[in-house]
């Protein structure tokens, strides 16, 4: 589509000079003329009165004046808009959570950048953070907020979110195997006591080290998918157990169940979003692993 004629044109109504409008287009004044003659012809119209010395426009050059402007206008809005289109990404990311990741987070994580790539379809998988790098891994899913292992996976890239201390917690009811002082465990306060713990995880290493190094050999009355399941046993007074903090913070069982003050401590659950490094080389997985911010810890 040749929109030089209007630009032509244009530049003619501004100056209302041939001379200083031939330059403006890089062009000669004869081929600016001819140019301006053969609209007008097309046009059935005379666009400016002309003289030896002034360039005036006419009443349907002052019309037409206005046509050209908002055609030209509309001609550069759409092709912004076209090559935004054009470089708009699209296609799937499937993200896999916990329960609790999937409130805690996944708002602050998702809303600007849905806002920013509306053609990026996201698809959210929720279960036990335990398998989170696994899927990653096996492909199942593009990415994972899940917590950050001792040693990762070389072929994993990880982004850290949060830091949460991993807690040991109780019913609220006075029972007779409940530790009297956790605050200085000894073996003897342990060894009646059912724990409910997940059946893999950081959470449970965790747990199986702080165990070990007691010389206790836990009493497993349960272990158990997913820490929000942890914290309705507990509540339900089968059994202690570990959480991260961030889980019973957003668990609406919170108040039925009380934190041991237990020593030592156990370490903190660092959750992060984690992705395959080579699958970065994707344009929309990129994207959103660039809009999440590194926390500062």
């Amino acid at each position: 589509m040749d929109f030089r004629s209007l630009h032509y044109f244009m530049a003619l109504t501004d100056t209302l000079h041939f001379g200083r409008a031939s330059e403006l287009c890089h062009i000669s004044p004869s081929t600016l003329s001819r140019a301006i003659q053969q609209l007008e012809e097309r046009l059935s119209a005379t666009l400016f009165e002309r003289d030896n010395r002034h360039v005036t426009l006419t009443r349907q050059g002052l019309i037409f004046q206005r046509y050209a402007r908002d055609t030209l206008e509309q001609w550069d809005n759409i092709q912004r808009t076209l090559a935004d289109d054009a470089t708009q990404l699209t296609g799937a990311i499937s993200i896999y959570c916990s329960v609790t990741a999937s409130y805690s987070f996944l708002y602050a994580l998702l809303s600007d950048f849905r806002a920013r790539h509306p053609g990026i379809e996201l698809k959210l998988r929720t279960g036990d953070p335990a398998e989170a790098m696994g899927r990653v891994l096996s492909g199942d899913d593009d990415m994972a907020i899940t917590p950050r292992p001792r040693t990762p996976p070389p072929a994993l890239s990880f982004k850290s979110l949060t830091r949460s201390p991993l807690v040991f917690i109780a019913p609220n009811a006075p029972l007779d195997w409940l530790p009297q002082a956790p605050e200085s465990s000894t073996p003897a306060q342990w060894h009646r006591v059912p724990m409910i713990l997940s059946e893999a995880g950081l959470s449970r290493e965790y747990a199986d080290t702080w165990f070990k190094a007691l010389g206790v050999s836990p009493h497993i009355y349960a272990q158990v998918a997913g820490h929000e399941a942890i914290v309705s046993m507990v509540g339900l007074g089968f059994g202690v157990g570990v959480v991260p903090q961030i889980v019973l913070d957003n668990s609406p069982l919170a108040a039925r169940v009380q934190i041991l003050s237990v020593k030592p401590e156990l370490p903190h659950y660092d959750v992060g979003l984690c992705v395959l490094g080579r699958r970065l080389k994707r344009p929309r997985l990129q994207a959103l692993w660039d809009a999440v911010s590194e926390q500062k810890l």
